[in-house]
Parts: structure tokens; sequence; C-alpha cells
């Protein structure tokens, strides 16, 4: 298989589909298939094969993709090859169990202009009894190296998400994992293994994962070097049961290789924005967005978000999403989630008065719901208390005074399906904010003949009834948000328009998320908006003014070019980073420093990157305006005395025609 710039090979033995090569492209005819043989009576010739999906059983004990239980009890798959199919863009792979009609495909999708390889498995019961999927990873990949590789990943909490991380393996095995019922604030569902890589050179291997629910990925290096991973469904409490002629189908995850960080970066987001984002807005600007939370929480009402959206106007903001506290018996977290009714106290004449004062002002109106969520003391809890993952011998615990809604019956996906499809139906609502605030417990659902395949089909259920919406209501943005950074991934971005990574809003807290946010998702795709205590001065409210207009003017520049991080607070004690267009006419650059005062590493040299170094660009900030060729702004660069902490600079560079 050969992307633009790599290739990918794989070829068969003995052994099943294993891998040979993953890189620069070589002649196909120099490949060959080297046997791997028994070296002691405790490194069986499995130990030393690369497999491209390796199942458990026999005598291979690292590990595995793909683990089964059949009918009369055996635990051990044996996949053989079978045969191959090959389309203008994809290869599937097809392997076998006869003995209990298994069927494993192995799916590999090549996309036109891009060094990205789609990989997912389709998991077949071509046999009479029915077989139960224990664990069914997405991929198993395989790195080229023999020595040891640095493992990126990000450390985080809520309001502390995509802090990056860095681990040298050396042996032994590292895993990344969620066990909360969407990919949480912990970890990215990805492997990103370089060596000797920073942003701009040295080998950058990676693999996303798109989904959103309980995922893991776990690398590991072996007793000769060799490094290898398994990505996809967590097999934490997980199983599916596949019947007579079932298909199983797991989560893509996306695969590449780059010439250093940022490129990574860069490919992965043009690739996101191409090939998996809902089509609707991929290419829209984000709209400037109000968020009523911080001014007035739960306490919403006809008037006072009137009187927001009245500012919100005055400064320039073009869409105004109302929050939590409209519905219902919403006054505190404790009351009305799940009864999706307009507060008839609170909006005496519904919302559409409200809206159509909104839009009479210039903006759109939007709106949050938590449609997974119930609150105990809610007309919907007292009449279905069975629409919630419970146990009927467990007293339940609440987390933000709310249960999770079983998703996974088919009326409780009906109901959520219609009361938000009413409400998008009866008023002009031209965005949802759609929170997740807590994680699942008591995880008991007597629906199902296997109730641990709830945690897929709860996160399937997401993803159905947002595009079922979206089908009805095309023009209406998606919005996920699971307590800030919850549901960050590519499955839902695959499903939603754009994602909120954090509910952290402090600018300084903001530059270390959104700088390992990068690292994988589109800038364009990241929702983001200030902290707001309506205690503005009018000074404040003209400085947002002031950057809104600003930020009018070169968003398309920053949530479409190409990224570039040059130095960050950890290594530099400054944020420093650009975007650049694709046709390199203008860029924009941000020099950030941190809360301390004065020392002697604030005077830097900033030197720019991405741009046309024949061309000659104006370039202008709130301390200057100057015009230099690009090959002097990215050689010479400008030095700057940052010597005052909090201190910024936006640099806006417009090539001169």
């Amino acid at each position: 298989m050969e992307t633009e710039n790599t290739q990918y090979v794989t070829g068969i033995s003995e052994s099943g589909a294993v891998h040979l090569h993953w890189g620069e492209k070589c002649p196909a005819e120099d490949f060959e298939i080297f046997p791997s043989s028994e070296k002691s009576s405790n490194h069986s010739k499995s130990d030393f094969c690369k497999t491209e999906y390796v199942p458990f059983g026999g005598t291979m004990y690292r590990e595995c993709a793909l683990k089964c239980t059949f009918a009369d009890g055996c635990r051990d798959t044996v996949l053989k090859y079978e045969n191959c199919k090959i389309s203008e863009n994809m290869l599937t792979v097809i392997m076998t169990d006869k003995y209990y009609g298994l069927k494993v495909n192995l799916i590999y999708k090549l996309f036109g202009g891009s060094d990205i390889i789609e990989r997912y498995t389709e998991i077949i019961n071509d046999g009479n009894d029915k077989i139960i999927i224990e664990k069914a990873a997405s991929a198993e990949i395989n790195l080229p190296s023999q020595r040891a590789y640095t493992i990126i990943n990000t450390s985080g909490s809520w309001g502390g998400e995509f802090r990056k991380t860095e681990e040298t393996l050396e042996s032994g095995t590292i895993s990344y994992e969620s066990r909360k019922g969407t990919s949480a604030h912990h970890h990215l569902p990805a492997l990103i293994a370089a060596q000797n890589a920073d942003e701009y050179s040295g080998e950058v291997f990676f693999a996303v994962l798109a989904y959103s629910g309980n995922f893991k990925v776990s690398v590991s290096r072996d007793f000769i070097g060799k490094t290898s991973a398994v990505i996809g469904i967590n097999d934490f409490d997980f199983s599916k049961t596949l019947h007579k002629g079932e298909i199983f189908r797991t989560p893509s995850v996306y695969i590449g290789k780059a010439n250093g960080l940022c490129r990574m970066s860069n490919m992965l987001s043009e690739f996101t924005v191409r090939n998996l984002l809902p089509k609707r807005f991929a290419y829209e600007n984000l709209p400037v967005l109000y968020n009523s939370w911080e001014a007035t929480e739960f306490n919403v009402n006809e008037s006072n978000q009137l009187k927001l959206a009245k500012t919100a106007a005055e400064i320039g903001c073009e869409l105004f999403v109302m929050d939590d506290g409209w519905f219902s018996s919403r006054i505190t977290d404790k009351s009305g989630l799940g009864d999706w009714n307009v507060n008839k106290f609170k909006f005496p004449k519904g919302l559409n008065s409200l809206i159509k004062s909104i839009n009479a002002l210039g903006m759109d109106f939007g709106i949050w719901f938590e449609p997974e969520m119930v609150n105990p003391a809610s007309v919907l809890y007292k009449k279905h208390p069975e629409w919630t993952y419970h146990y009927s011998s467990r007293k339940p615990n609440l987390l933000r005074n709310q249960l999770v809604l079983n998703l996974t019956k088919p009326e409780v996906q009906k109901y959520i399906l219609t009361c938000l499809d009413d409400m998008l139906s009866s008023c002009n609502i031209k965005y949802i904010k759609w929170d997740m605030n807590r994680p699942f417990s008591e995880i008991g659902a007597d629906n199902l003949e296997n109730p641990k395949e709830l945690w897929y089909r709860h996160t399937q259920a997401v993803y159905d009834i947002v595009d079922s919406l979206k089908q009805k209501h095309h023009d209406v943005q998606f919005e996920a948000c699971a307590s800030g950074g919850g549901r960050t991934d590519l499955g839902a971005l695959s499903n939603f328009d754009m994602v909120w990574p954090s509910d952290n809003t402090d600018p300084l807290d903001r530059l270390d998320i959104q700088q390992g946010y990068s690292l994988l998702y589109p800038i364009k795709c990241m929702r983001s908006w200030v902290t707001d205590t309506n205690k503005n001065s009018r000074q404040e409210l003209e400085l947002c003014k002031k950057y809104i207009k600003l930020y009018k003017e070169i968003r398309h520049t920053i949530q479409f070019g190409k990224l570039y991080r040059i130095m960050d607070f950890s290594k530099d004690k400054i944020y420093f980073k650009g975007y650049v267009s694709s046709d390199k006419s203008q860029a924009v650059f941000f020099a950030d420093t941190n809360a301390n005062s004065f020392f002697g590493d604030r005077f830097v040299n900033l030197k720019f990157k991405g741009l046309d170094k024949e061309a000659r660009y104006s370039v202008k900030t709130d301390r200057r305006k100057i015009i230099k060729s690009g090959a002097y702004l990215m050689s010479v660069g400008i030095d700057t005395d940052y010597t005052k902490p909090l201190n910024s600079e936006i640099f806006i560079l417009n090539k001169i025609k």
C-alpha cells in the first residue's frame, strides 16, 4: 500500500498476516518473508513474528488484538489466511478460524494526497453457534526500529486536560486508557511514537482512534527490541455476543508517519477536516460565540439573557448560546435534567420571543442540552426509573446529583431524539452544546442479553442520535462537550462539528491545554470563549470589541492555516506559535509570557516559520510596524524584550503584492 510519501507492506505466512515494512517506498519485488523459528522452549517462533492482528491463544503471550470464547468453552483462536480483496483504495485481508466459523477482515483504506491510512476490523460469525468476543482491537501497530521510542501522550484531569507527557519505553508496557464511558480527560486515545524528534524533524509514527468510549492503547517493547502496540476499544468490562450471521465492526484508527510533531499535527488537521468532519460546516469559519454560563449560571430568564445578548452583539459576537438553567424545574444541579420543556416562569412567552430578539441583534441562537443524563428529582425519573443504568440490589451513586440514562434502550433513544427534534423544529436554534457531566456507575443494563455491550452501544447511540438530528436539521451545528474535554476525539469529530476542550478558561492554563490539544486535533474544531462574570467594565468591553474585530480579520488563517509551534513555556519560558495561510499570503503569530516577573531570558529572538522567503511582508502589532522579507523573518527574526509579566503580542503578517 502506497500513500503519498510512504509505503505500508504486509504479507502472508504460516503465522497469518505479518507486518513487513512501514516507511520509505521500496520496490515491491524486494520484499520477502523470513521464517521465524523456536529459539528455546521459552521463546516460541511467535515471539519473533510481527503480526498484523494477533489473536489470543497458542504460544502467543504478548498483548493480543482479538480474544474469543466459543460455544464449547474453547478460548483459543487460530486465524489462517483465506483470501484478500483489493479495490481502488482499499485492501481487505480475510482471515478465518474455520472450525468455529469465525471470519476476521482486516481493512486498510488509503486517501489520495495523504500519508494517512485508515484501519479497522470486521469480525463475522459464519458459524451456527454464538461467539463471545472478549477483546476486539481496531489495529495492531508494529514500529520499524529496534531502538527505544519516546512515547508521547497527555496526562490530564477535569480542568487540566491535554498536558503533554513524554516517556522513553526501554522495556515493558505503557498503557493509556479510559474506563468512564467516554474518552475522558486523562489521556489521548492515540499512539505517538518518536525517535530523535522535535517539532520539525525526526521520525514520528502515530495511530489515532476514532472512538468516544472506553479505549485502550497498549504499547510494548520486548526482549529483542521490537516495539508494537494494540489500540482500540478497552477490554475492561467489555464483551460482544456475536450470533450467527452477525458482524461487529471496530472503530477506525488512523495511522501515519510524519517528519516532526508539527508535520503530524498539520497532517491530521487537514485530514480530519477533509475526510472526517460532517461536511455541512467543515470549511466554514467558526462563528464568534458568547456563552451565558459564567455570567448567570442557572439563573437564566428572558430579561437577563437579552441583556447579555445586547452586550454580546455590541462587541461583535455572532452566536449567543444560552447554557444550563432554561428548562423545567432547573434552578440548581439537583433537578430538571431529563425534562426538556421550557421553564414557564423564566420564559413565560417561550423561547421564541428571546430568539427573535437575539436574531434581530444580528446573532444566531444556540442552547445547552445534557441529553444522556437525568436527575432523580425529575418527572422523567419518577415516571421511568428503569431508564437509567442500575442494579435493583444497589443504591445508585450520584455525581453532580444525576444518573446516566440507558441509551442502549430504543425507547430512551427515541425519547432523547424526540425532545431535541421538537425543540429544533419549533425554535430557530442554530447550535446545540451537547454536554455530558459524569462517568458511568452501577452499569446494569437488564435489557441486554450481554450487559457488557453497553459501553459500545451507548457510544454508538450518541452518534446515531446526533447523525439523525443533523440529517433533518442540517443548518444546526453540534458541539461535543463532556465536562470540558471528556469527549475530544476523532470519533466525536466524525459526528459533531466541534469540541469543547476544557471547562478551564483561565488564559494561561488555556495556552498549555490548547498546545496539547493541537497535537492531534484541528484548531478549526476547538471551541473557546472568554470567562465572563458579568462585571466587565466599559474599558474591558471596548477591548473585547477591538480584539473580536481583529479576530474576524485573521480567523480563517488561524482555523485553516498550517500550524507552527515554535517555542513553549517548558523550554523557552514563552509561547510562540502561529498559523500561515495555504497561499502564504497571511500569517498570524502569537507570543505570550507567563505571570512571572523579570527574568533575563525574557529577551528573546522570535524566528517565524512557513513564510514565502522570496516575498516581503508587512508586520504589524500593537507595538511595532515593519516590512521585512520572509527570508529575514525566518532566518534573522525579531528581537523582543518581554520583561513584564503577562506580556503578549499578536503579529499579523500580510504579503505585500
